[in-house]
C-alpha cells in the first residue's frame, strides 16, 4: 500500500473517518458501538490522542483529534481499528476486511473551520435522520461536551478553544441552518 501522506503534529486537529466496504455496516448493535467507543477511549490515552468531537454510524465514523505527540496518529488508527474488526469478527464469527482501505485524513488548519468540522461530525445522526436532536444520538461525544462533561473522549478545551462555554458551542451546533462541508472533508455516500 502506499505511504500515509499525511503528516501528523502535536496540536495540530486532523480529521479521521472511514466506512465499511461496500457501504456496509461497521456497527451492528449497541454492543458494537460501546465496544469501540471503549477502544477509542482505552487506544486514544496509549497513544496521546485528543479526541475533540467523534460520531459512530452504522456504517462509518468521524473522529476529530489532535495528537498530544509527532507522529502518533498512524500506530492509534491501526491499533483501534484492528481491535475493533478482529473483536467484531471473533463475536460474529465473520472473516476479512470491515473496513474500506485506509482511514481518510485531513488536516483542519483554521480556528473557524475546526467548528465547523465538530458541527458536521456531530451532526452526522441529524442528517441521517437516525435521531432529531444531535444530544440524542448515544453514540458520540456530543451531550458529554454540552453538558460540560470532561473525560479521556472529550479533548479539554471546548472544540479547541474556540467556545468560551458549553452552551455556546451547543448554540452553535443546533443554529437553524444546514451544515455543509466541502466535498473533500465528507465521506462519500453517508
Amino acid at each position: 500500500m502506499p505511504q500515509r501522506r499525511t503528516t501528523f503534529l502535536a496540536g495540530e486537529f486532523y480529521h479521521l473517518y472511514n466506512r465499511g466496504v461496500d457501504r456496509a455496516a461497521v456497527f451492528f448493535t449497541k454492543d458494537n458501538y460501546l465496544y469501540f467507543m471503549r477502544l477509542l477511549e482505552g487506544k486514544s490515552g496509549k497513544d496521546s490522542i485528543g479526541i475533540v468531537a467523534f460520531c459512530l454510524m452504522p456504517n462509518h465514523f468521524h473522529l476529530l483529534i489532535r495528537p498530544g505527540l509527532d507522529h502518533t496518529v498512524s500506530r492509534f488508527i491501526n491499533r483501534l481499528l484492528g481491535s475493533y474488526v478482529q473483536g467484531l469478527n471473533a463475536a460474529r464469527k465473520r472473516v476479512g476486511p470491515l473496513f474500506q482501505g485506509r482511514t481518510k485524513s485531513v488536516h483542519i488548519s483554521k480556528d473557524g473551520y475546526l467548528a465547523h468540522v465538530a458541527r458536521y461530525i456531530h451532526l452526522n445522526p441529524v442528517a441521517a435522520g437516525l435521531v432529531p436532536r444531535p444530544q440524542d444520538w448515544p453514540y458520540s461525544n456530543y451531550e458529554a461536551i454540552v453538558s460540560g462533561r470532561s473525560g479521556p473522549i472529550v479533548d479539554g478545551p471546548l472544540v479547541g478553544g474556540i467556545f468560551p462555554d458549553a452552551a455556546a458551542y451547543r448554540g452553535f451546533v443546533e443554529e437553524t441552518r444546514p451544515v455543509e462541508l466541502p466535498a473533500s472533508l465528507k465521506l462519500a455516500g453517508s
